[in-house]
């Protein structure tokens, strides 16, 4: 009790001076709203009446016991949950005196759903006005950026969503940026925390030049019980992820809970390590291109080397059988004659016939061996061209390249739909995939 009013009860009782019903009214009220100007109260909705003022009035019971709650219009038009007869809810306000009627009530400020029942019925009725609204349509979420490389998180600072989040970007996805935004995720005002900091990603992104800006944005939490999660079910929230300029992907809980941002986001992600490896599979889609390429030109290569040295074996066969012919017919040419000469003049013919057959012999290898290394310099020079150009040298940092069934390269992921098969090249291998 302030000092005020004790004085005022003490003087009152020092002249026997009776208090008039406003007077102690009055002061019950500022005693009762200096002692309970914020608590919690929980329990059920009876009596629920939306005044034509725009006004809530309703009581909270246990069982046991009931009091009187009023929300006026200027604080439930910023409650995106009305409750209805029988929810359970939990509401906070002060303890006030209506003095007309002498009687107390508990003053809403603020107020959110208790109990699975309630919160199911909560999330069905946002569910329903945004769905009402085509917010929800499948038309208007956005695919991700095929190669992000700066990419906004929104989380608890200290929170394992970040930690988990990190620790798959930095891993797989190193040309990948970060950019921060801290937040509530749980508890009171955590919703308008996360709202705040998404809508601070996509204003910080437009002071950045085209080509630096945040191309897609995670928004989540690690799991928890419905109660948790639930920021991530506020309608306010819903529409600032809607309103988004930047893709957003929602990565809540565990595989199993779902949320409105879930379904209002361009793309869901079970937890949020799932969420950053989509991102980081984009880098690695791109390796995979490369490291393709890279297999192609080294088989185009091989079979062009497979070529030329099947053409120099020709070639080589082709001398050898000339040499060959040459030296069969000089002996041809000495057998008619030998009969003709005497064996002085046979000797002197048959060592400058051997001696010519041997130079013969050693000029046309010499040309043989001397061809064969130009065409190799030459297949030298091509496959250090072709080697140069080649995207391998990118592919061996982790790239691939993703084919669908028929074996066509796949740029563009509104090529494919749920099922179809997929072949990924990797650097030392091939992976057969499916799209989920």
């Amino acid at each position: 009790m302030n000092d005020e009013l004790f004085e005022s009860f003490a003087e009152a009782a020092s002249e026997r001076r009776p208090l008039s019903v406003s007077e102690l009214n009055t002061s019950v009220r500022a005693v009762l709203e200096s002692e309970f100007s914020a608590v919690w109260v929980e329990g059920e909705v009876v009596n629920f009446v939306a005044h034509s003022s725009g006004h809530w009035y309703f009581n909270l019971k246990d069982g046991k016991a009931s009091v009187k709650c009023v929300c006026w219009k200027g604080t439930n038009v910023r409650i995106r949950y009305r409750p209805e007869n029988g929810n359970v809810i939990r509401v906070r306000g002060k303890v006030t005196l209506w003095e007309t009627a002498g009687s107390y009530q508990l003053q809403v400020e603020s107020l959110e759903p208790a109990g699975e029942g309630a919160l199911l019925a909560a999330f069905e009725q946002i569910r329903a006005k945004l769905g009402s609204e085509g917010l929800l349509d499948q038309a208007l979420k956005r695919p991700l950026p095929f190669f992000p490389r700066k990419v906004g998180v929104v989380t608890a600072r200290n929170g394992a969503a970040f930690h988990d989040i990190m620790s798959v970007l930095t891993r797989r996805a190193r040309s990948v940026s970060i950019v921060f935004a801290p937040a509530l995720v749980q508890g009171e005002g955590s919703a308008d925390s996360i709202r705040r900091a998404l809508e601070a990603l996509n204003e910080f992104a437009l002071t950045l030049a085209p080509s630096e800006r945040i191309d897609v944005i995670i928004v989540g939490r690690g799991g928890g019980s419905a109660e948790d999660l639930w920021a991530f079910n506020d309608e306010m929230l819903a529409r600032a992820i809607r309103a988004s300029a930047i893709p957003v992907i929602s990565a809540v809980g565990h595989e199993i809970d779902n949320t409105i941002a879930d379904e209002i986001a361009d793309l869901r992600a079970g937890t949020p390590s799932i969420a950053a490896e989509m991102v980081a599979a984009r880098e690695e889609d791109l390796m995979f291109t490369f490291v393709a390429a890279e297999e192609r030109c080294a088989e185009l290569l091989g079979r062009r080397i497979e070529d030329a040295g099947s053409d120099s074996e020709g070639l080589k066969v082709r001398l050898v059988s000339a040499v060959l012919s040459r030296l069969n017919l000089v002996k041809l040419r000495f057998a008619n004659v030998s009969s003709r000469v005497s064996p002085a003049t046979l000797s002197a013919r048959v060592s400058r016939s051997a001696s010519a057959v041997d130079l013969l012999s050693r000029g046309l290898v010499t040309s043989t061996v001397g061809g064969l290394r130009a065409r190799s310099e030459t297949f030298s020079v091509l496959a250090a061209k072709l080697d140069a150009m080649s995207p391998l040298k990118v592919l061996n940092r982790g790239f691939s390249i993703t084919e669908d069934s028929n074996g066509r390269i796949l740029r563009d992921p509104s090529e494919v739909k749920k099922g179809d098969r997929l072949k990924i090249l990797l650097e030392k291998g091939k992976l057969d995939a499916e799209v989920v």
